[in-house]
């Protein structure tokens, strides 16, 4: 495999319609939103989305949710001391060669060599820390969303022997009626050296966001509730190009058409590509 040699940044616009993109357990799991009212959803959510997008594609992720663990191993610690390499290494103790360490992780996980990850476990004598060189932002709505809530109730008491319904039979949904929420993403080549990222490693990062719902539907995310709807997929012909990812992202323009209608679809916003010396990939998904 190739190690990536053009910076790459990219943008992806997806869409929600009566789901929770992302609730808040510090706000009763309602959709995450900030004081202007603009929907968010975390940086943490998308890279777990995206995760579990590699996993499906047959790579070996090691940030793994429990429910989807496909190696026997329930832990961080446990994932990491079942590489025998890794575990030669972590028994050295003091003595361990990080720099070795940090290369058997980066061969071993694509999720490691993409995002990066901190090896430190309680009681453990080496830590090692790794940098990814795929940095992805927390997303935001394109114009402020509507959160609706909906109290609900279980037909069952969870515990037997009370004559009445009990007070954990109600319960609080909550929904984003529509919002049009945007990610922007950049993978640097400088990192992609350290870690051995590849050309064939950012275009599996490419799929996992064409299809980042896929296999995500849950009672909060019904199936369809939640798209994407356009992937901007920016290749540089350098690995320090002479345009900012800022400027590449300032480059995409996504307003209301008309500010005094609700929207209720992406068709509802203008959206426009400033010209600049690198055009991106653009995919139209629906």
């Amino acid at each position: 495999m190739s190690i990536l040699s053009n910076k790459i940044d990219f943008a992806v616009l997806i869409s929600v319609k009566n789901a929770n993109p992302n609730g808040d357990p510090l706000n009763g799991n309602r959709p995450r939103d900030n004081y202007d009212g603009y929907g968010e959803i975390s940086d943490v959510c998308i890279k777990r989305k995206i995760r579990n997008r590699m996993q499906d594609m047959g790579h070996k992720i090691f940030v793994q949710s429990d429910d989807r663990s496909d190696d026997g191993f329930s832990s961080l610690r446990d994932r990491a001391e079942g590489c025998a390499e890794l575990k030669v290494e972590f028994d050295k103790k003091k003595k361990a060669d990080r720099d070795l360490c940090h290369k058997i992780a980066c061969s071993q996980w694509l999720d490691v060599r993409s995002f990066g990850q901190v090896f430190a476990f309680k009681g453990a004598e080496v830590s090692l820390g790794v940098r990814g060189p795929v940095t992805i932002h927390q997303a935001l709505s394109c114009s402020p969303v509507d959160i609706t809530s909906m109290q609900i109730t279980k037909s069952v008491n969870s515990e037997s022997g009370l004559e009445s319904k009990a007070s954990d039979t109600m319960g609080m949904k909550h929904r984003v009626e529509f919002g049009l929420y945007l990610i922007k993403g950049s993978i640097n080549c400088q990192l992609a050296e350290k870690t051995g990222f590849s050309d064939e490693d950012a275009v599996v990062i490419k799929e996992a966001l064409k299809t980042l719902f896929d296999n995500d539907a849950s009672s909060a995310r019904p199936e369809g509730s939640m798209e994407v709807c356009r992937l901007y997929w920016w290749k540089h012909n350098e690995k320090m190009p002479s345009v900012t990812t800022a400027k590449i992202h300032q480059s995409l323009k996504i307003m209301l058409i008309d500010h005094k209608k609700t929207p209720k679809s992406i068709d509802d916003y203008s959206i426009e590509l400033e010209d600049l010396s690198v055009s991106p990939e653009v995919y139209c998904l629906v």
